[in-house]
């Protein structure tokens, strides 16, 4: 029987912090400051794996990566999970997922119907 993941009730103080760090490559320090300070005063929403996976246009790692099979180990554990960051960016016609890819690509591999907890703006 597969183990589905459980999620924390909101992100973490560090994902705010890595998705900065990665939306500062996209976007310059104003906007992407102003882009975390969205997400953290935005409510929870939830979409599927696989619309999160098409919406962003990433290609999903493999199971053998050592991210994703760190992810899949918590999944297995009963271990909570970090909700995802994500940014709208009709600008790029994608999805940005600002944090939380390799969460992402581990559920997918769950069932890739799997609900998502994320923060989107």
């Amino acid at each position: 029987m597969k183990a589905y993941p459980s999620w924390l009730e909101e992100p973490q103080a560090h994902d705010y912090l890595a998705a900065q760090k990665y939306l500062s490559l996209i976007y310059d320090d104003e906007k992407a400051s102003e882009l975390v300070a969205k997400l953290r005063a935005s409510g929870m929403s939830e979409f599927a794996a696989k619309d999160i996976s098409r919406a962003s246009g990433l290609v999903l790692l493999p199971a053998d990566n050592e991210h994703v099979q760190h992810d899949q180990a918590k999944i297995k554990a009963g271990e909570q999970l970090s909700p995802l960051l994500l940014v709208r960016a009709p600008q790029l016609g994608r999805l940005i997922i600002a944090d939380g890819y390799h969460r992402m690509c581990a559920v997918y591999a769950v069932a890739e119907d799997t609900p998502v907890p994320c923060k989107i703006v």
